[in-house]
This record gives structure tokens, sequence and C-alpha cells, in this order.
């Protein structure tokens, strides 16, 4: 389950839009306001608006989505029943508001709309609500036993818009290609081959890095706000890692190295011991010597190296 929140100025064109029959829309609940037709819908919102007309934005409206695996179990009562909780949770209590849902796509999702202005006149409190709401509906889906979505994987990000479009984009290169390179320096370059440009936070004036920045089509995004995995300090300590274990490697092989240096020079002590022993009595001449030992030594390192 996600929330996705936005607040307008005007009540007619959230109540078109969720009241549309294109999308097959149903009233599940309602508070404060007359359901004769949209337009009454509209009135009755507006109408409570005069109680404090400093407010510019008295439009609350916020879409519940669920994932399509809970398709079966989301019944009108029990969406209803989840979004009074949620609404509950979020401090909008006191105040006019319709739920309806929509059958126009393949996941169950419902639209809340309410009136930021309550009953008494006050405004029902936005701050914090992005934070607040991603964690009622984490603390929703475990209550309701819903299906918890895995990851950025399952988003459809076809239907994205601006800026979520090219975070995403952004998103699948870091992916992609983060695991591929060993330092900073690789990643900023594959990333330009992408258009995507890196710009890296200092800590005052110094030259101690806080955090990464990465640009595409106009639009920036800290590390963290693409996703988690993608601050400066996850990142790093990859990066880390890698170099960590491509030490170790490097260590293990010189390890192997030196061990079979030893073994090959053992062997040639050994090798040069055989050959004294077996040598003939005489030879033409040193030089012959010398080339008979050569190779002698070079059957008998053969023959030791591939030694079961």
């Amino acid at each position: 389950m996600i929330a996705k929140i936005v607040k307008g100025q005007g009540f007619r064109g959230v109540v078109n839009y969720i009241l549309n029959q294109e999308k097959k829309a149903e009233i599940l609940d309602s508070d404060g306001v007359m359901l004769d037709d949209p337009e009454a819908i509209i009135e009755s919102f507006n109408f409570q608006t005069e109680l404090n007309p400093r407010i510019l934005k008295p439009v609350g409206h916020i879409s519940l989505n669920f994932s399509a695996h809970d398709q079966e179990k989301l019944s009108n009562e029990l969406m209803k029943k989840i979004a009074r909780d949620y609404m509950s949770r979020m401090g909008i209590k006191d105040t006019q508001y319709v739920i309806a849902r929509h059958y126009d796509k393949e996941h169950p999702h419902v639209h809340l709309v309410y009136n930021r202005i309550d009953n008494t006149g006050n405004t029902i409190s936005d701050r914090n609500d992005r934070f607040r709401s991603g964690k009622i509906c984490k603390d929703l889906t475990q209550k309701y036993k819903l299906y918890f979505a895995q990851g950025k994987e399952n988003v459809k990000q076809q239907r994205l818009r601006e800026p979520d479009k090219t975070k995403y984009e952004i998103y699948n290169s870091l992916k992609e290609i983060i695991p591929k390179c060993q330092n900073w320096e690789q990643i900023i370059r594959r990333l330009n081959d992408q258009n995507i440009g890196v710009t890296f936070k200092y800590k005052g004036k110094s030259d101690e890095i806080q955090g990464v920045i990465f640009n595409k089509n106009g639009y920036t995004f800290n590390g963290s706000k693409v996703d988690r995995q993608f601050s400066f300090s996850k990142i790093n300590q990859k990066l880390q890692l890698k170099e960590q274990k491509f030490i170790q490697v490097e260590h293990q092989n010189n390890a192997n190295n030196d061990f079979q240096n030893q073994r090959l020079s053992k062997g040639n002590v050994v090798n040069d011991l055989l050959y004294q022993l077996q040598k003939p009595s005489f030879y033409k001449n040193d030089n012959d010597e010398i080339a008979a030992i050569r190779k002698f030594r070079k059957k008998k390192r053969k023959d030791f190296r591939f030694r079961p």
C-alpha cells in the first residue's frame, strides 16, 4: 500500500476527476457533503472553505494504491475501513471528505478528497505529511496483511511523469553501472556517457565529501533520494569492499606464486642431486656437461610441477 498526496486550490477539478465515470468511479464513503450530483459536492466543499479564507490550498487529495496481488481480498468494505484508518492516523478528522474507488487500472485504488479546513474552521496540518504517510502505509499494510511490493522493479515506469521519470532513469543506470566499477572515476565516466552528471556535496569549506548529487534532463536528485542504496556513503562502502576483496585476491595470488617458486627452487636442488648420482662419468668438454644439466633440469622440473 502506498499513498500519493496532492494539495490544491479548487475542488471542482478534483471532484470531477474522482467521479469520472470513464474510470468506473464508485463512492464508498463520505461525510459532510451533499451527494446529489458533482455540483452539490463541490458547493459543499466550497461553502466550508469560507470558514477560513486565508488558506490558499484547502483541497486535500490522496490516492491509496494497493498491490494487484490483493485484488481478491480488497472488498469495498475493507478498502473503506483502511481509508478511514489511514485518515485517522494522518489527523484528517472532523472535516468533509469523499472516498471513491476507481476500476480503470489493474491494481485496486481509492481516491480520498477532503477539506483541509475542518468543521470548526481550523486547518488540518500537513506538516511532514509525506513522511508520516509512508510510515502509516507500512503499518497498515502489516495490520491488514496486505502484499509488500519488493523494491522499485514493480513500478510501471512507462506511466511516470517528470521528475519521477528522470529519477527512475538515473536509478536504472546506477543499478547497472555501479557493480561494474572499481572507483568513482569509472562511475562518473560511465554515467556521463548516459548524460548523467555527478557532483559532490562537501562539509563546509573542507574537502570532506558529505553527499552525491546526480542530474539529468535539468533535474537534480540527491543519491539517497534516487534510492537509499545510492547515497554517497553506501556507494563508497561498496567500492571499499571491492578494493579490499581485490587486495585479498592479490595477496593470495602472490602467496601462491611464492609457494610455487619455492617448490620449483626445491625441485632444482633435488634434480641437481639426482643428476649428480645419475650423470655419466665423463664428457668430452664442460659445454657438453652444462647442456646435459640444463636438459635434465628441464625434464625434472616438468615432472615435479605436474606430479599429482
